[in-house]
């Protein structure tokens, strides 16, 4: 089992999903046309020509899991990079699809060069209600499984929004009629990537809410759209509409009014 989930690892350096092998190893292999495609290349030849990859990151489908390609769609003679290519690959483009993963990464190289490691680090909060771990995921992977492109799904996605509501409302009621929890001794502490999956969020949301859960958790967040743009690569007003979205389902709430450099203060509800 990987430490973290491959598939929300590939979406975050892509934006996209791509076609995967898994090597009796357990490593994971991508076809280089995908990546090419996905990250702006004017195809293979070029995405290859850009960074220069060990010979171990590049291998021939039909070496990698022999009659296990009849079951994947992908040719035996198709060329595949390993996920340290990928990362690579990711680092070496310039688009602005891959400005939020390098971002990512340039962060993670920073924390192990400084602490020589990479973690997050629990922080006390107010007592909350928050929605089972095990019900958070099933949402947040059913949530994923909707193509927004496509039609087909939309009566399904709005259904799923619907649960999500009645879920939120049977939450407020449960926590209206809850006993007071008694003082004892040992704090209670909620981890800024425990906050963010409680939210079941995903996409560019999810990005936004990465950046700020640290200090959320903390007590309060001091909020300037120039600060969140340049850690995650996105644009200020895709930044202002993802707030916005956090503001409106109550994930958080704003504290007095704008200082004159623009600076909010949000803090959790």
């Amino acid at each position: 089992m990987d430490a973290i989930d491959i598939d929300d690892l590939v979406h975050a350096a892509t934006g996209a999903r791509l076609r995967r092998l898994t090597a009796p190893d357990g490593t994971h292999w991508f076809p280089v046309v995908d990546v090419a495609k996905r990250l702006g290349y004017a195809g293979t030849r070029e995405a290859l020509r850009t960074v220069t990859l060990p010979e171990e990151c590049l291998a021939a489908a039909r070496d990698l899991s022999g009659d296990g390609i009849r079951t994947s769609g992908i040719r035996a003679s198709t060329r595949m990079v390993s996920l340290e290519g990928l990362v690579q690959l990711v680092g070496a483009c310039r688009t602005p699809e891959a400005g939020p993963f390098r971002a990512w990464t340039a962060g993670v190289v920073a924390a192990v060069q400084r602490y020589g490691g990479y973690g997050l680090e629990p922080s006390p909060v107010h007592a909350g209600f928050l929605l089972p771990p095990e019900l958070v995921d099933v949402l947040v992977r059913l949530e994923g499984r909707f193509d927004e492109q496509s039609l087909a799904y939309a009566e399904h996605a709005e259904l799923l929004r619907e649960t999500r509501q009645s879920l939120s409302r049977v939450a407020d009621s449960l926590e209206r009629l809850a006993v007071p929890r008694q003082r004892t001794g040992a704090a209670i502490t909620l981890t800024p990537q425990a906050l963010v999956e409680s939210w079941a969020i995903t996409g560019d949301m999810r990005t936004v809410a990465t950046c700020l859960a640290p200090a959320l958790v903390r007590g309060g967040v001091r909020y300037r759209p120039q600060d969140v743009t340049h850690r995650t690569g996105l644009s200020c007003e895709r930044v202002h509409a993802c707030v916005r979205l956090l503001l409106e389902r109550g994930y958080m709430r704003e504290v007095g009014g704008p200082a004159p450099d623009g600076t909010r203060i949000y803090v959790l509800p």
